[in-house]
């Protein structure tokens, strides 16, 4: 009988990217089940609601459900990542890798959950090419400033940008 792979896949998603969009389909690829898991903090204030993101995180979803097969549940967390992984029955937590200095970041995140949940493991899914460059942060600055983000985030995503920064 075959094992419900369940991953879990933490980020802030503030706004969800085309880099978010690629790496939930790789998940989708190795799961039965992506849990997209939004972290929150109280200390910071994001651009998108958790009620937003969780929004935006399933319109760009449900293609990748269809496509693939995956079921794909959206959540919150705000304490350990193990923790939250361990509460959805997580046996994996995906994080994408687009250089050395995520890998080096990342090895020693995957060293400390280890210890703490030795039955959930880490698995490193490597960022396509053209995604590779594209961070959320990057993309809040230049709609921010009026650029066309359209190359980096879905275009539901971008239509929400273009509402949060209205241009005269």
């Amino acid at each position: 009988m075959a094992k419900n792979r369940i991953a879990f896949y933490p980020g802030s998603f503030d706004p969800v990217t085309n880099g978010h969009v690629d790496q939930l389909r790789e998940a989708c690829r190795i799961a039965d089940k992506v849990v997209v898991a939004i972290g929150v903090n109280p200390n910071k204030t994001p651009l998108f609601s958790v009620d937003e993101r969780t929004e935006l995180i399933r319109e760009v979803a449900a293609p990748i459900e269809k496509e693939t097969g995956s079921v794909v549940e959206v959540t919150t967390f705000s304490d350990l990542t193990v923790a939250a992984a361990a509460r959805v029955g997580a046996t994996m937590i995906i994080r994408g890798l687009r250089d050395g200095t995520d890998l080096d970041y990342e090895m020693q995140q995957a060293g400390m959950n280890a210890v703490m949940a030795p039955d959930i493991q880490t698995v490193f899914l490597p960022s396509s090419p053209l995604v590779r460059p594209i961070t959320a942060t990057l993309v809040r600055q230049i709609a921010a400033m009026g650029g066309d983000v359209s190359p980096f985030a879905p275009a539901s995503v971008v239509a929400r940008l273009k509402q949060k920064f209205p241009r005269p």
